[in-house]
């Protein structure tokens, strides 16, 4: 349990610092792209669909800590789980048009905050077309190969995903975020069609 407390740290205090207060639509979650920055994610929905299990394994300040995540995303709705390395559920959410739902099985204050997994999980996956329109003016997201870049309006980069191509599909592999001093090797646990 311990292990996750260097995550949740330097979120809380991303959350506390962030200033401003960008539109939010009471259906759609959002989260933070950097200090002051919050977007509101995409539209839940993803062709073709995606059933994944992973296991994330974060470094940040020198410390490292893994979670699992169980994904299942389709046309209309994204399901998220997180568990412990011990398969110990800690969380799971249901993002549809309804809006997010999220259930907190196990109060551990290291764990990071539900919506910010899934911004890194819908950055991997969802289409730049998706996320393009959620940006804020002169922010871009671009895919070059195997590499996909978040830049700030100043071209800063914030965050780079790397993928594989794995049986005709291209899967994130790692994340590094630039901003908040984090990077995410991801551990594809089953090989799904």
């Amino acid at each position: 349990m311990i292990l996750y407390r260097p995550i949740i740290l330097l979120l809380s205090v991303i959350l506390l610092s962030a200033c401003g207060t960008p539109k939010q639509d009471p259906l759609r979650p959002q989260a933070w792209l950097k200090p002051g920055t919050l977007v509101t994610l995409p539209a839940p929905g993803i062709a073709p669909a995606i059933s994944q299990q992973q296991l994330l394994t974060a470094r940040v300040k020198g410390k490292t800590q893994s979670l699992m995540v169980l994904l299942n995303a389709d046309s209309q709705k994204v399901m998220l789980a997180g568990l412990s390395p011990l398969g110990i559920r800690l969380f799971r959410l249901s993002y549809d048009r309804h809006g997010v739902k999220t259930e907190q099985s196990i109060t551990l204050p290291e764990l990071p905050p539900a919506n910010q997994v899934l911004a890194d999980i819908m950055l991997s996956y969802w289409p730049v077309s998706a996320w393009q329109p959620q940006l804020p003016e002169g922010w871009t997201l671009t895919d070059t190969g195997s590499r996909r870049e978040l830049r700030d309006e100043t071209q800063g980069a914030i965050e780079t995903i790397q993928y594989l191509e794995r049986d005709g599909r291209r899967e994130p592999v790692s994340i590094q975020h630039h901003r908040f001093g984090y990077s995410i090797a991801i551990q594809h646990l089953d090989e799904q069609p």
